[in-house]
Order: C-alpha cells, then sequence, then structure tokens
C-alpha cells in the first residue's frame, strides 16, 4: 500500500467538521499553550506568548487558520490520556492491526527557553502509514509565511521577525503552502517531529535521542511540581488535574496568570458571545491563586506581578480589571472578520473591551488571594502591605459606585450584590491582615465601613416578596454569583436567609443540577433564557455551598454529575451547553479553581440536618 492509499483528505480540508471544544487537550511551557485534538491535530497554538497572534487556528477557520496534524493513513479510531501526573499528552489510534501513539510537550527546563512542541511517533503494534502536515498561518491567519526546506527541516518566515523551525526525523515536502511527510513505520520505530521559534542563540535541532532526554525532563518537572499538592481525598484525580491546567495558564517570564489560553470560542455555536480571555484578571488569577495556594502549590511570581501592576498605577483606583500578559492596559478589541469562526460562531475577537470598565468586585478577590497567601512561608512584607492599605482605603470610599460586575455588563452601570460583596471581603480581609501581622491601620474607620456594607445587602439587596437577596439592588432577579455569599463568609450556609435564598437559585437557575449564570432583566445578553448555557463555575459554587450547608451527600451527587461533564482528560470550558457539549474558551481558569474549593469543601464538610 502506498502512503496516499486510504489516507484522509488534508486537514486543511477539515471543513466538514470541526471538532468539539471537547475534544482537545493541552499542552504548554508557562508561555503558551497549544490545545491538541483527539485525530492528533494542533489547532490553536499563539506564540511566542498567550496573547501573542496565533500560527495555528483551525479551530477557528479550518481553511485560514493553519494547523499540525499528526495521524495514521486510514481508518482508525483515538483516545487521549496524560502521562500520569504531567502535561504530557498521549494520543492512542488503533485500527485494524495497527496500534500508534503520538506523545505531545512542551519542553520544560529549569530556566526559560524559547517555545518549543516536540512530537513524537511510534508504533506499538502492527505496521502502517503516517501522514503529517504543518502548514502555520501567521497573524490571526492573515500571513501565509515563506518556506525554507532543506534536508529534514523546514523555516516558515514572517514578514516580520517571526520564524519556526520544523525538524523531522523524515523527508520533508512542500505542499500546498505548507510541508508535509508521508512515512511507513514498522512496530517499534519511532519519528520525532519538533517545532521551534526561531531566536537569536536557539539551537533547533533535535533528533530522537534529544527528544527523549527533553520528555523525560519534562515528566521530571510536572512531577515534582505536583508531588507537592497536599489533597488526598475523594476527588483527587480531579484536583490534582485541575491544579495541573491551572499551572499551564501562568507566564514563568512575567507571573501573569491568564484566564483561558484561547480567544474566539463561542459560549452558544453560531452566538455573539466569542471573546477573547487570553489577558490576566485581576479576579480570574486571584482565583487561581487562592486555589494554588490552598493545595500548597504557592503562587508567588502572581504577587509580584500584582504589584507591579499597583505600582504603575497612579492611584488605586486605576487598578485595571484585567491586563496583557507584560502588563499593558490598553487591549483595544477588534474583530477579525476574515476568520469564519468555531462553526461559523461570528465575530471572532480579539482583544477585550472590557479592560476599562469599572469592576469592583476585583479588589475583594485579590485581597482574599493576599490574606490567604500570607502564611508562615510566605508572609506579608511591609512593602505589600502599603499596597494593600491604599487597595483598601480606596475600596472604603468607592464602595457604593455601580459598576459592571463579575459578568462585565456592556449596558448601563448598576449595583450588584456580587460587587457589594466582595467589597465587603476586601475590607474584612485587609482588617484580619493586619490584626495577624499587628500592621498599623486606621481599625475603627474600616470596621464602621465593613459594617456599612454588610448593612447596606442585608437591607437593600434582601427581598422580602421572593424571599431572596438579588443580583441588583432593588429588583426581583437571581444572580448565581450570590452563591459566593458563604464561601467567602459574608453569611452563614445555615443562616434562614441563605437557605431561602439558594432555594430561589434552585428553582430559576438550577436544571439538572447545572447552574445558569442569572435572570436578571436589563442585561446585554439572553444568558438568562431556557436555552442558555450553563456557566460552570456557578455549578461548582453550587457545589460548595451545599456542602458548607451541612448537604455533603446531595453535594457528592452534584459533584460526580459535574465530573461526568468534564472532557475525557478531566477539563473543563467555561460553558455547558443544554445538550451537554462544553462550550466558550479553554480550558477556563475560574471553573478550575472553583472544582478544587468544592472538592475541599466536601471533604471538610459535615453532614447536617435537611
Amino acid at each position: 500500500m502506498t502512503p496516499a492509499e486510504g489516507s484522509r483528505p488534508s486537514p486543511l480540508a477539515r471543513d466538514e467538521r470541526y471538532p468539539p471544544i471537547s475534544d482537545h487537550g493541552i499542552i504548554g511551557d508557562l508561555q503558551t499553550a497549544a490545545l491538541v485534538a483527539r485525530d492528533g491535530t494542533i489547532d490553536f497554538l499563539c506564540l511566542p506568548d498567550f496573547d501573542s497572534p496565533s500560527v495555528f487556528a483551525s479551530l477557528l477557520d479550518v481553511e485560514r487558520g493553519g494547523c499540525f496534524a499528526i495521524s495514521p493513513a486510514g481508518t482508525t479510531r483515538s483516545e487521549q490520556r496524560y502521562v500520569r501526573d504531567t502535561n504530557v499528552l498521549v494520543t492512542r489510534f488503533v485500527g485494524g492491526s495497527l496500534e500508534l501513539e503520538l506523545l505531545d510537550f512542551m519542553p520544560l527546563e529549569r530556566a526559560a527557553t524559547p517555545n518549543r512542541i516536540v512530537r513524537i511517533v511510534r508504533a506499538l503494534r502492527g505496521d502502517g502509514f503516517v501522514r503529517a502536515v504543518c502548514a502555520p498561518r501567521f497573524d490571526y491567519g492573515r500571513e501565509v509565511p515563506a518556506i525554507d526546506l532543506e534536508e529534514g527541516a523546514a523555516t516558515f518566515a514572517s514578514r516580520g521577525e517571526l520564524r519556526l523551525h520544523l525538524t523531522s526525523s523524515t523527508p520533508l515536502t512542500i505542499e500546498d503552502d505548507g510541508v508535509t511527510a508521508a512515512f511507513a513505520l514498522k512496530a517499534g520505530q519511532q519519528a520525532v517531529f519538533v517545532l521551534d521559534h526561531l531566536t537569536r542563540g536557539c539551537q533547533p535541532r533535535v533528533d530522537l535521542r534529544r527528544a527523549k532526554r527533553l520528555l523525560r525532563r519534562t515528566i521530571v518537572f510536572w512531577r515534582r511540581w505536583i508531588a507537592r499538592c497536599a489533597y488526598r481525598g475523594e476527588w483527587s484525580r480531579a484536583v490534582r488535574r485541575s491544579a495541573l491546567a491551572l499551572k499551564l495558564l501562568q507566564s514563568r517570564r512575567t507571573g501573569a496568570i491568564v484566564a483561558a489560553p484561547t480567544f474566539g470560542l463561542p459560549e452558544q455555536i453560531g452566538g455573539t458571545r466569542n471573546w477573547d480571555f487570553r489577558y490576566s484578571w485581576i479576579r480570574d488569577a486571584s482565583f487561581t491563586a487562592y486555589a494554588l495556594v490552598r493545595l500548597g502549590l504557592g503562587a508567588k511570581a502572581f504577587t509580584r506581578w500584582v504589584v507591579e501592576r499597583c505600582e504603575e498605577a497612579q492611584n488605586p483606583g486605576e487598578l485595571q480589571s484585567f491586563y496583557g500578559i507584560d502588563g499593558r492596559q490598553t487591549l483595544t478589541e477588534e474583530t477579525l472578520d476574515h476568520l469564519e469562526g468555531h462553526r461559523g460562531s461570528r465575530p471572532v475577537r480579539i482583544g477585550n473591551a472590557a479592560y476599562d470598565q469599572l469592576q469592583l468586585d476585583i479588589y475583594g478577590e485579590l485581597l482574599d488571594a493576599l490574606y490567604l497567601r500570607d502564611t508562615d512561608n510566605e508572609p506579608t512584607s511591609v512593602a505589600l502591605w502599603r499596597h494593600v492599605t491604599a487597595l483598601t482605603e480606596w475600596v472604603s470610599r468607592n464602595w457604593r459606585r455601580p459598576d459592571q460586575g463579575i459578568w462585565e455588563v456592556r449596558t448601563a452601570r448598576q449595583e450588584f450584590l456580587y460587587s457589594r460583596v466582595m467589597c465587603w471581603v476586601a475590607l474584612d480581609r485587609a482588617l484580619r491582615l493586619a490584626r495577624r501581622r499587628r500592621f498599623a491601620a486606621p481599625y475603627e474607620r474600616w470596621h464602621a465601613v465593613r459594617d456599612a456594607i454588610r448593612e447596606d445587602v442585608l437591607g437593600n439587596f434582601w427581598n422580602e416578596k421572593i424571599e431572596a437577596f438579588v443580583g441588583v439592588k432593588g429588583s426581583s432577579s437571581i444572580d448565581a454569583a450570590c452563591l459566593v455569599m458563604p464561601l467567602v463568609g459574608f453569611i452563614d450556609a445555615r443562616d434562614p436567609r441563605w437557605r431561602s435564598t439558594l432555594r430561589a437559585v434552585e428553582a430559576r437557575l438550577v436544571r439538572d443540577f447545572l447552574v445558569r449564570r442569572y435572570d436578571m432583566e436589563g442585561m446585554d445578553t439572553d444568558a438568562g433564557s431556557e436555552g442558555a448555557p450553563s456557566f460552570t463555575i456557578c455549578s461548582f459554587w453550587y457545589v460548595e455551598c451545599l456542602a458548607r450547608g451541612g448537604k455533603v451527600e446531595k453535594a457528592r451527587l452534584v459533584m460526580r454529575t459535574l465530573l461526568d461533564h468534564a472532557n475525557h482528560l478531566g477539563l473543563f470550558s467555561e460553558d455547558i451547553g443544554a445538550d451537554g457539549l462544553l462550550l466558550g474558551n479553554f480550558p477556563q481558569g475560574l471553573v478550575h479553581s472553583a472544582l478544587i474549593g468544592a472538592a475541599m469543601a466536601i471533604e471538610n464538610g459535615q453532614e447536617g440536618p435537611g
């Protein structure tokens, strides 16, 4: 049989279908991350950083996006797994007498190195042909690179400075503005492909022996890191995978933590809510740092990144809700009209216009994370305390202001329950930290402000008619963000008012244990409609509320149901559709942080009266 016989169409023509978002694993090098589909295609990658332009984005446009595919010829079935306790991805193909394994990873050394993807193909059983296609498309699919081919290697060059170098242990051929390789493998034989981001001083030549050495080092890196995880409970597998996914979202170079490594993936297929999440939200990053600290894994680099943002601001009120990886402040939103979007979901956006919104909740999340971080091993310094004091003082003067809230509404500012509660958290954690470290602080004034915020919430966000805390002051609308109230200590999870609120959430927002975001008037989307997807973080918050409220067995039941919605690797995206499909940017840090919190709450919970 020749290599062409029985082979599928080129991956560049995969327009008959897009792989589901859930059909992917993620690999990364703490600088950027790539998505690898179950068919062996890398269909999403930005270089050199998370928020750099894409070089592969066929997940958003099969014709223009670019991809790097490796798969056996003929019909096969495939499955994926991670090498235990690592972010090294294994895709296995089985068909007829052939069994083939593809290992994908981005090497990690002690010090940061230029981006590199290593792909090792090995035949475990039988003989067969393998086809590889590497066709990058630079600048979000707007540029087809020039190709320079030499024996066993190809260089892809942009009109600017970006250059990629592909090394292969098999011959390469230029075909259709890309590079291909077609080769036979017998049982026990292996081939290697290495894609390098060429920079000054980079040594791109990697043979199979060097690739295996990099593989061993990368496995050791991940296993040493996750070995420090303190959680050993019932949900250990899901928690450890979540921690490994969260670590992939952090930039080793700057310390920033991105909300997700992707842009443009739709919250609803065919919908328009297709945002760019490749930036560092103070909120999302704080939740991630909080989760990692609770697991004993630390987040020192993120603290340094936050301090840099505070020092850049003229006053604490200028702290943005999110920044670029390098701390840049202007993240102008634009649409990529040349891309058709995942399964036709347009527009595809890069940048995010919400960067200059007022989101008051970020102060509470940040100070909560810094308070948890303050341990004997990572005590708060006097210099950091000065920033905490400035942030707390600003909140004490501005907590009454309406804002855009956690859901970043693009309509008029409103007084949101979640923002108000997190302002209370900011004052509360600053007071706790001051007492713990005996720092100088205006204790009485901060106490008074904290109490005033509490009274405002209890008096103006409680709706007597529906017997629940409402999402917007004076309304009758329910917002699932209220689920954080007992989680941050604002109200006891067994308080009658909270139990009544939880029943209202269950009645209006919970379907099959999945929780939609809100049911509120005046919002700029249909996220409260019956057909809307559930917001995965809210579902895990629901689990934690149940566990803290003494309903541990129900919490376990909901937790098991939610984990059944994870993809084959235990990863979650932002949303879960009505049909169970994972939707939105993937994987999302907020979700995996909430999963960790839910697991720990179940572990610590005690069953109480109904």
